[in-house]
């Protein structure tokens, strides 16, 4: 905003007097300088922003907004904190799937400030219509400049610049107010947990796994009844068919041999 300038019109007597003056000069000891502010009436604009969280990566976080958008908060500070479910947790402690609000409040304020700055001095020369030069108190000369139309009154008439004499003792005085808007911004974060999963529903069946270990065919196997032991061998049994058919045999001829 154009700074406004606001200059004082006080009588200059033939020996001692005031000047109002526009200042084009360098900071100096001679200058005194006064600043006060005066503030209007605050306003407040509140604005809500709603998101879940997509991605925690370290200090990263992405965030979709409600209209869809990713929004990437990289480097999020390790003070920052955010009130879910009652409790405060910071950067590390979020997880996908949480809500998350934030509630930006920013007041601004109107204000003026008014900058006085003062120099005394006594008239070295003065270049008409817009400059004089001013021998300060420190012994110094400093060049000012005279607003256009600047207007003096000089033994009760009114004058301009050239009405000005060398020898003449002059106090500037300039005064400048500056209208500025001073926003504060104000943010709260909020969220809530990610809902737990639902249920199954009652009428669907439910599958349940069964973990076999690698060691179960071994331990089944030791658990099975073992074989009994062979311990006889089929050579007695031949030997006893053998006999039979020798008597068999032996028997057959007798009958033979009686018959005949």
């Amino acid at each position: 905003m154009n700074a406004v300038s606001s200059w004082k019109k006080i009588g200059i007597a033939t020996a001692v007097g005031t000047l109002c003056l526009a200042f084009a000069l360098c900071a100096t000891a001679q200058v005194q300088t006064q600043q006060t502010t005066t503030s209007g009436k605050s306003t407040k604009d509140v604005k809500v922003e709603r998101g879940e969280v997509v991605l925690v990566d370290g200090n990263d976080l992405v965030v979709k907004m409600e209209d869809g958008t990713l929004r990437h908060l990289p480097n999020v500070p390790e003070s920052a904190r955010i009130t879910v479910d009652g409790k405060s947790l910071g950067i590390h402690d979020l997880k996908p799937g949480m809500k998350l609000q934030r509630t930006i409040t920013v007041t601004t304020t109107p204000k003026v400030i008014t900058t006085t700055q003062k120099v005394t001095g006594k008239v070295w020369r003065v270049s008409p219509p817009n400059s004089v030069i001013l021998t300060l108190e420190d012994g110094t000369n400093q060049s000012f400049k005279i607003p256009k139309d600047q207007k003096f009154v000089v033994n009760g008439k009114e004058t301009d610049a050239w009405g000005l004499k060398k020898g003449m003792n002059v106090t500037a005085t300039k005064v400048v107010e500056e209208p500025v808007n001073v926003a504060e911004h104000e943010y709260h974060v909020s969220g809530t947990m990610p809902p737990p999963p639902a249920a199954p529903a009652p009428d669907l069946p439910i599958l349940v796994v069964m973990v076999v270990s690698a060691a179960a065919p071994a331990a089944e196997a030791a658990a099975a009844p073992a074989a009994l032991p062979k311990t006889a061998s089929d050579l007695p049994l031949v030997g006893l068919i053998g006999l039979l058919c020798i008597f068999s045999a032996a028997g057959v001829k007798l009958i033979r041999m009686a018959i005949g």
